[in-house]
């Protein structure tokens, strides 16, 4: 793991600082977006340096620079007084000079090889405007959703927690990058356990870069060789509210326009926000619904190859005789025709996701009906695989989370040559080795399938069903939170009740 070999250190990276300032000045003057020019004025001259493309030069050049002409700047340290900056920063540190610099900033000295500067904030940002949520879309929820600017993701959770004990801790991974990571969560609420081990997991990262949240989540698993994601990434801010108000963390990466949460078990990859925002029957209903699309899509192809390979016997005589007729003129064997049709599911479904979107729909739909046609009347696949497959990659698509859906598309495959090997035993053996692999996975130290394992019926109420709020009024065990209340249900009950009468009536 990425995460474990934190105490080696390379000093001889390309981030690691310059040993002068004259170092840093020569190795910034050969890129030419680099400005480094003397500034001249009756009372003060200085030398001003700035990286064009980061910095924000209309702001610059409309208040900065004519800032620094005025009278009273006579010292370098009357420039805090002129400069309308909300932050100047005085250091001698190059490691900061030169963060500072790739950052945004605009840095003065007082002579062209002092190390003595002032550093003033002035980046320029180049970000999407927030938009509707396009994986995660919600029916009656919020429709905002996360964007490339660490700022604006960070605004948009604040204002759902708009309370001091909301803490925001950034840090720098990357040798190369130097990405900007921001943990947030609750003070007072998070577990301490779990937030310094979130912690030293990013902080002791030894890699060279870090593009988005996805890749951190890989970086920072507890099993990295599992094919199961262990933290939910959501492009969805009130999602992240709600999880952090329950005690969890939050990381956000810039440059990301999703966020993870974690620690996170198995079955949160399968609720939505929507949940939340209907009657507890509809939105057990729907839960329920998901898990039973999932097991219909993991075993559904593998059982008709071990049913057609091996057990024909369990099928019933009216349906056999339809699958007699159905497969009389296919050459190839069950896993032959299974197989091929699996694959040319994915890349229509590949084809798709990669084409503009309008093309990618015409594709998907057409290309569906035209190859899935075609190859029943040729004589290659039967009637009722084709129904099988069709349904099965239906189910796939109500997974609501991205990676997991991915992880059950990945899933059927070991299934199907378990069931070509060993027909409905290979089923049963492949289904086990899954469980077992689950039982030992962990996310960030806690069990993922909790709460099935350790059983803890307190977290069973909002897990495969979900009860009404008045029933959920601890949050859950596994988080071990400072504060385990999540609402004062005997307050709560008291208010439903009719209300007093008044003393004069």
């Amino acid at each position: 793991m990425f995460w474990k070999n934190s105490k080696k250190k390379n000093d001889q990276g390309p981030a690691q600082p310059s040993k002068s300032m004259a170092d840093l000045l020569i190795q910034l003057e050969t890129n030419p977006d680099f400005n480094h020019f003397c500034h001249n004025s009756k009372t003060l001259t200085c030398w001003i340096s700035f990286i064009n493309t980061v910095v924000d030069l209309e702001y610059i050049h409309r208040d900065l620079l004519p800032a620094l002409y005025s009278e009273r700047v006579q010292r370098m340290k009357d420039i805090a007084q002129v400069v309308p900056v909300d932050k100047l920063i005085e250091t001698r540190d190059l490691s900061v000079i030169q963060t500072s610099l790739l950052d945004g900033c605009l840095m003065i000295q007082p002579s062209k090889r002092s190390q003595h500067v002032y550093l003033i904030p002035c980046p320029k940002k180049q970000a999407r405007q927030v938009e509707q949520t396009e994986i995660e879309t919600s029916i009656v929820g919020a429709h905002d959703a996360f964007v490339e600017s660490l700022e604006t993701n960070i605004n948009l959770i604040r204002s759902r927690i708009p309370i001091p004990q909301f803490k925001v801790e950034e840090h720098r991974i990357g040798k190369l990058s130097r990405t900007r990571i921001s943990i947030l969560y609750i003070e007072g609420l998070a577990n301490k356990a779990n937030l310094n081990t979130t912690k030293q997991r990013i902080t002791d990262l030894e890699t060279v870069s870090v593009i988005n949240a996805n890749m951190l989540a890989l970086m920072i698993a507890d099993n990295s060789w599992s094919f199961f994601p262990q933290f939910i990434d959501t492009e969805r801010p009130d999602r992240v509210s709600g999880a952090l108000y329950e005690g969890k963390i939050a990381v956000l990466v810039d440059g990301s326009p999703s966020a993870l949460i974690l620690p996170s078990t198995i079955v949160e990859f399968f609720s939505t926000i929507d949940d939340y925002s209907l009657t507890w029957p509809i939105a057990s209903l729907y839960r329920l619904l998901r898990l039973f699309a999932v097991a219909f899509s993991v075993i559904s192809s593998s059982l008709y190859v071990a049913v057609l390979t091996y057990h024909y016997q369990l099928v019933p005589k009216d349906l056999l005789a339809t699958l007699i007729v159905s497969r009389s003129s296919v050459p190839y064997d069950p896993i032959i025709e299974v197989l091929l049709l699996e694959v040319m599911i994915e890349l229509l479904r590949e084809a798709g996701a990669r084409l503009p979107t309008k093309v990618g729909q015409t594709i998907g739909i057409v290309g569906g009906i035209v190859i899935g046609t075609a190859s029943v009347q040729a004589g290659v696949t039967s009637n009722i695989l084709l129904i099988i497959i069709a349904m099965s990659a239906l189910a796939a698509f109500i997974t609501p989370n991205y990676r997991m859906a991915t992880t059950i598309r990945f899933m059927r495959f070991p299934f199907i040559f378990a069931a070509q090997v060993f027909g409905l035993l290979g089923v049963g053996l492949c289904f086990m080795f899954f469980v077992c692999h689950l039982l030992k996975l962990t996310s960030l130290g806690r069990p993922f399938i909790e709460p099935i394992y350790p059983m803890r019926v307190t977290d069973l109420k909002d897990s495969f069903i979900r009860l009404p709020t008045s029933a959920q009024g601890q949050r859950p065990m596994f988080l071990r939170t400072a504060d385990k209340n999540r609402v004062n249900l005997q307050r709560t009950t008291q208010k439903k009740g009719k209300p007093k009468p008044d003393i004069d009536e």
